[in-house]
């Protein structure tokens, strides 16, 4: 078997042990017989998966016991109409734009209510986190939002926005456990699983209760899209996405086992630095973000010219590494160095880069 390195943005890389764990639990979970994909998910077998998952994913992240955690559907996407039509009681929200999947969040949340961009970086293709230390927050803004980690142009907050009182609304899509996160300094905080948790079509929401309307605002919200529905039906008002949760819990315990979210931020940060390191002395690549709002999990970078960085991405993937080409609103590279990568896979990297400068430069 060949395993290649894969730098995908998302659907992204998951630890080989829990992949493994898994094949052998395919057509036999546990001695019941038959698969996760295939039991009912009001079987007490299944009952016990999301159980566990919220309750490792709650040690994890130390969650305060006022908050709920919900396993949902749709993806992250479909929260940028959720969160207002859960929270917009005003009618109002701030928005801090810094990236493409922010400025999808501020659009929608326009539709139903008085979307105020508070910040941007757009004004440098979003290669900088704006000061947010100070900002021009109405009274009666019912949240303040951001994406944490943005995938596609490689920024992170190092500093949380000063909301002012106001809660904290935060896609955390890219960065999720990827390092300890305070989350009482935080209203939601949310994301999509498949870049640094699990497959594709799980969404984690963690919602302070205060926050969970008893009506929602917005009039004719889906129940579906009810915060209160989901909270109240423990994720199974529908049949939840079973699989995705049990490959979820399965990385919670992964990430325990490896010593917790300290142990993770300590393993990011040293992937991110040798990658980094080689890119700040490269007289071939160049990254393309401040260096003091620099992602640990997505990287991206240039050579300053398209056929170049597209002959880089060709041989780069001939040589064994996947999916290094960037987005496709941006161009160049990026690779998306989450959990599950291993550090072997980033110094096989800047090695390859290493020959290919100084073959090309």
């Amino acid at each position: 078997m060949k395993r290649v390195y894969n730098f995908s943005a998302g659907p992204a890389v998951l630890p080989e042990e829990v992949l493994r764990e898994a094949a052998e639990e395919m057509m036999d979970y546990r001695g019941c017989g038959m698969s996760v994909m295939e039991m009912s998910h009001r079987s007490a077998a299944f009952q016990q998966i999301i159980d566990e998952a919220e309750a490792d994913l709650r040690d994890l992240m130390n969650i305060p016991d006022n908050y709920k955690v919900l396993f949902l559907q749709g993806g992250a996407s479909q929260q940028f109409s959720a969160i207002p039509m859960n929270m917009m009681k005003n009618g109002k929200a701030g928005y801090i734009v810094t990236g493409q999947w922010a400025k999808k969040a501020y659009l929608e949340g326009q539709k139903y209510g008085e979307a105020i961009k508070l910040a941007s970086s757009e004004d440098e293709t979003f290669s900088y986190i704006p000061d947010c230390s100070d900002l021009d927050i109405p009274e009666d803004a019912d949240y303040v939002y951001i994406c944490e980690n943005n995938t596609i142009y490689g920024t992170k907050f190092k500093t949380l926005p000063n909301t002012k009182g106001k809660p904290l609304v935060a896609d955390v899509s890219s960065c999720f456990l990827s390092e300890p996160v305070d989350v009482s300094k935080y209203g939601v905080i949310w994301g999509g699983v498949q870049k640094n948790i699990g497959p594709a079509g799980v969404v984690i929401m963690i919602i302070r209760e205060d926050l969970i309307p008893e009506e929602t605002p917005v009039e004719n919200t889906p129940t579906m899209l009810k915060w209160k529905t989901q909270a109240d039906n423990g994720s199974m008002y529908n049949t939840p996405p079973c699989y995705g949760i049990y490959i979820c819990g399965k990385v919670f315990k992964w990430i325990k086992k490896m010593g917790g979210l300290e142990a993770m931020k300590a393993h990011n940060e040293k992937k991110a630095a040798i990658l980094y390191n080689f890119l700040d002395e490269s007289k071939l690549f160049k990254g393309t973000v401040r260096p003091e709002d620099r992602s640990l999990m997505n990287v991206p970078f240039v050579t300053g010219d398209k056929d170049m960085d597209a002959k880089f991405v060709k041989e780069a993937k001939a040589a064994g590494f996947e999916n290094l080409k960037g987005h496709r609103s941006v161009g160049g590279m990026r690779a998306s160095i989450y959990n599950a990568m291993p550090i072997e896979g980033v110094e096989a990297l800047v090695a390859f880069m290493k020959k290919f400068e100084e073959e090309n430069a």
